[in-house]
């Protein structure tokens, strides 16, 4: 379930792989070899939240990669 700051809704890293298609150990992997850039924002435990671009451009990437 997203979760709402000032209005904007997030994604935990975890939800955001699910709805896109993959799952959070590759979402890692391609962000520490560079092939996916990192998110920018974070929760106040330092963890990733997604916003609703960041999750369409990991639909992308997803659909990118499966078709490959």
């Amino acid at each position: 379930m997203p979760i709402r700051i000032n209005r904007e809704k997030y994604y935990r890293s975890a939800e955001a792989c699910r709805i896109a298609g993959t799952n959070k150990n590759t979402f890692f992997r391609w962000v520490r070899e560079g092939s996916f850039p990192d998110v920018k924002q974070r929760d106040r435990r330092g963890w990733r939240i997604f916003t609703e671009s960041d999750l369409a451009r990991l639909k992308a990437e997803v659909n990118r990669v499966n078709t490959i």
